[in-house]
C-alpha cells in the first residue's frame, strides 16, 4: 500500500471517530434552534462559530465514546470494524484527539459565542462521552432515557449562541429530542439484543424482553406525538408545522404498532430508520414553517 493511501486511510479512519452522520444530524437541531431564537436572520458569526464550536464538541465526545467502548466494540458484530478494534488508531491516539476537539470547541464558543453555550456544549459532552459511556450504559436499563438528555442539547445550544440565554421555547425543543431518543435507540437494541447482551450492557430489551421494550416504543411514540403538538398549541410555530407534525408523528405510530404487533425483530430496523427521517423532517417543518411565517408578515 502506498504512503498517500495509507495517510488517506488513516484520516478516514480519525473521521469515523467523530461519528459524521449523527454530528451532522446534531448542527442541524442546534441551526433550527438558531433560526426559531430570532424573527430576523441569524447573524454570521453567531451560526457560522457557533455550528463550528458545537460540530467540534460533539465529534469530541463521539471520539471519546469510540475509546470508552473499545472492550465491548470488539465484540460486537455491529461496531467490531470501528478504528479502535480494527486497529486503525490507538486509544492513546483517540484520546488525544478527543481532547483536541474538545479544547478547540471550548476556545471558539468562548471567543467567539457566549460563556453560557460554552458551559452548556461542555455539559452534554461531558454527559454523553462520560456520565453516559462510562456509568449510565453499564448501570441501567433506562441508560437510554436518562443519557438522552445530553443527545437533545443541541437545539438549546443553537437559542443560546444567537440570544445568550435559555427560554422555554429553546427546553421544548429539547423535550421533543428526549422523548423521541428511547424509541428511536430501543429500535436498534432490539436488532442486536444478542450483540448487548453477550458484552453485559443493559439494554432494555435484554433485561426486560423484546415484547416489553416493544410496548414502551409504542407508548414513547405516542407520547412523542402529544409532545410535538405544543409548538403549535404555545404559538411557537404554525399550521405548517403542525400539518407536518401529525403527518410524521402518524407515520412513526404505524412503524410502531407494526413492530409491536410483529413477533421478532422485522421491523425494528425499519422503525430505526424512519425515525431518523422522523426528527430530520420535524425540525425541516419548523425551519420551514419558521421562514414561512416570517415572509407572510413581511407581506401584510
Amino acid at each position: 500500500m502506498s504512503e498517500a493511501i495509507q495517510q488517506r486511510t488513516h484520516w478516514q479512519a480519525y473521521l469515523v471517530l467523530c461519528k459524521p452522520k449523527v454530528v451532522l444530524l446534531i448542527l442541524f437541531t442546534a441551526l433550527v434552534g438558531m433560526v426559531l431564537s430570532t424573527d430576523g436572520w441569524v447573524p454570521f458569526n453567531a451560526w457560522f462559530w457557533g455550528l463550528i464550536g458545537i460540530g467540534l464538541a460533539a465529534s469530541a465526545g463521539a471520539a471519546l465514546n469510540h475509546w470508552v467502548d473499545e472492550e465491548i466494540d470488539a465484540r460486537m458484530e455491529r461496531t467490531h470494524n470501528r478504528p479502535l478494534p480494527a486497529g486503525s488508531i490507538t486509544g492513546k491516539q483517540a484520546v488525544i484527539f478527543s481532547l483536541s476537539l474538545a479544547a478547540l470547541s471550548m476556545a471558539v464558543l468562548l471567543s467567539f459565542i457566549n460563556v453560557l453555550t460554552a458551559v452548556l456544549t461542555f455539559a452534554s459532552m461531558v454527559g454523553y462521552a462520560v456520565i453516559y459511556s462510562m456509568f449510565l450504559k453499564h448501570s441501567t436499563p433506562q441508560n437510554i432515557v436518562l443519557g438522552g438528555a445530553a443527545g437533545a442539547a443541541p437545539p438549546v445550544l443553537g437559542w443560546t449562541a444567537v440570544t445568550g440565554e435559555l427560554h422555554s421555547e429553546a427546553l421544548l425543543l429539547f423535550l421533543i429530542i428526549f422523548i423521541w431518543t428511547p424509541p428511536h435507540f430501543w429500535a436498534l437494541a432490539i436488532k442486536r439484543v444478542d450483540d448487548y447482551a453477550k458484552v453485559g450492557v443493559p439494554m432494555l430489551p435484554v433485561t426486560h424482553g423484546i415484547a416489553f421494550t416493544k410496548l414502551h416504543i409504542l407508548l414513547y411514540t405516542i407520547l412523542l406525538v402529544v409532545v410535538t403538538l405544543m409548538p403549535f398549541l404555545v404559538l411557537m410555530s404554525g399550521t405548517i408545522y403542525l400539518a407536518g407534525a401529525l403527518a410524521l408523528g402518524a407515520g412513526f405510530v404505524f412503524y410502531s404498532v407494526k413492530l409491536y404487533r410483529t413477533d421478532g425483530d422485522q421491523y425494528a430496523m425499519k422503525t430505526f430508520g424512519y425515525s431518523i427521517f422522523y426528527l430530520s423532517a420535524l425540525f425541516a417543518f419548523l425551519l420551514l414553517d419558521h421562514y414561512a411565517r416570517i415572509i407572510i408578515r413581511n407581506f401584510l
